[in-house]
This record gives structure tokens, C-alpha cells and sequence, in this order.
């Protein structure tokens, strides 16, 4: 079974659905409405005239806001149908930016170009089966000195809803709509597969880079999770049995050499 054409259709279906969501609120982003959070932006810090790599970017919303903060970005994506919509809106901007459409392990074999910044968040590592790959073509694609910087929802939540948090060598199929709000009901067939945290920082610290800081959050920026309830000025919270759950984490490395 082709799991990568099979998640790329679903994405491609997905795709055309988020364009025309209120989640993603592409009319207010055009308006000059960031999509960065908190989170991303804190960690990060400032871009102005460095070199991003964003991977997994979906339709680049995150990469061009990165863009209108100064930096000079690439973001890579295995959506045809999303890069083709992260292509116009970068033109309908007047924005400048590379797109590429690839599998993020592919891109890491045949890139032989190096950021300052590699970038990724928000729903990325599910979608990989093999992290040493991942860890590899982040670590490839940066300079001496420079960082990578992860946002990623927290395993936690998916315990809660049945989900294996150790890895295993057989990815969930399954049949699936889109966590947007105007998802029509339609489905796709998709392979996610599981990563523990421990998984995730062993294949960084395998491919040569170093961990600098490692966060837990009880807030999420997003009401994209069953039993989420709004806390202002805050975000969305998860509780079990009365207690917060963990909804995201964060990593910060770097390439010393």
C-alpha cells in the first residue's frame, strides 16, 4: 500500500476545504491578519533577513507570515493541491517565497541548500512514518549554529482517544473527514502513525542536533479536539477528572557544527 499517495489525496481533499473555512479565515489573512501564535512566535523570535524553511506547510499560510516578518522562506509540502493554493495566495500578496511539493524525506534526500531556520507545527509528526528520516533532513538543512523549532499537539490527547502513544511498524488506516468546521461530511482514507515524545527527541539527538529547550503546554490555540472548552485569553483546555491535560509541546535544537 502507497501510504504517501494515499495521504496526499487526502490532503489534496482537504485542501480545498480549508480554503473556504472560517478556521483558516483566508479573506483576513489577506487582510494582513497573522497566523502565527504565541507559542511559535515567542520560541522563534526574530526573522528579519534569515533563511526559513518551513516543512509540512500546508497551503503556507504560517510560511508567509513568517515572509511578512522579514524572512526569506521555503516551504515544502506533499499536497500538489496545497502548494498550488500557497503559490497563488503568495502572488495575490506580492510576497516572496519558494514552494516545493514533496514528501518531506524525499526533500531532505535531494536539498543541498541550508537555513538558519527550520520550521514546523501544529499536526506534522502523525503524518511520518520513519522520524529518523525526518530528524535527518532537518539536521541536513541547516547551517553550523542555526535552529530548528518544533510546535506539535501533544501525545497525551491521543491516549485519551484511543490512540497507541508507542510507536508501531503498522500505521492506523482509517476513513476520515477534516477538523474544520465546514468539513461537508466527505471522507478520505488516511496512515497516521504514532511517535512517543522520547521517539521524537532520540532521532534529533541521533541526527547530530542538540536539545536546547523542551516545553509542555495546557492550552491549545485551537478548538480542533473533542471536550475542548475556551479559556480566555488563553485558548482551549482539555480536563480528565478535573485535572488539565497537556494539549502541545514544543523543541527547540540546534546544529552546533
Amino acid at each position: 500500500m502507497n501510504y504517501l499517495n494515499i495521504n496526499k489525496q487526502a490532503w489534496n481533499n482537504r485542501t480545498k476545504i480549508h480554503m473556504k473555512s472560517k478556521f483558516y479565515d483566508v479573506e483576513s489573512f489577506k487582510k494582513g491578519k497573522s497566523s502565527l501564535n504565541k507559542i511559535e512566535l515567542n520560541q522563534v523570535g526574530n526573522v528579519k533577513d534569515k533563511s526559513l524553511l518551513h516543512l509540512q506547510c500546508h497551503f503556507g499560510q504560517d510560511t508567509l507570515s513568517w515572509a511578512r516578518l522579514g524572512a526569506k522562506v521555503t516551504g515544502v509540502d506533499l499536497s500538489s493541491e496545497a502548494i498550488k493554493e500557497a503559490n497563488l495566495l503568495k502572488e495575490s500578496l506580492g510576497l516572496e517565497a519558494t514552494f516545493i511539493e514533496s514528501d518531506v524525506c524525499a526533500f531532505g534526500k535531494d536539498n543541498k541548500q541550508q537555513f538558519d531556520i527550520v520550521f514546523t507545527s501544529y499536526g506534522v509528526l502523525s503524518w511520518l512514518e520513519n522520524l529518523d528520516d525526518w530528524a535527518k533532513t532537518i539536521a541536513n538543512s541547516l547551517k553550523a549554529k542555526a535552529e530548528f523549532h518544533m510546535v506539535e499537539f501533544h501525545t497525551f490527547s491521543d491516549i485519551l482517544s484511543g490512540y497507541s502513544y508507542f510507536p508501531n511498524n503498522k500505521p492506523d488506516i482509517e476513513e476520515e473527514g477534516t477538523y474544520t468546521e465546514n468539513c461537508d461530511g466527505s471522507m478520505s482514507t488516511i496512515a497516521t502513525w504514532s511517535h512517543s515524545i522520547s521517539e521524537v527527541i532520540t532521532a534529533l539527538i541521533n541526527a547530530g542536533l542538540t536539545i536546547e529547550t523542551f516545553c509542555e503546554y495546557a492550552y491549545s490555540p485551537y478548538n480542533c479536539f473533542e471536550n475542548l472548552e475556551f479559556v480566555p485569553n488563553l485558548g482551549y483546555q482539555m480536563l480528565y477528572e478535573g485535572q488539565q491535560v497537556p494539549l502541545l509541546y514544543s523543541i527547540k535544537a540546534r546544529k552546533l557544527s
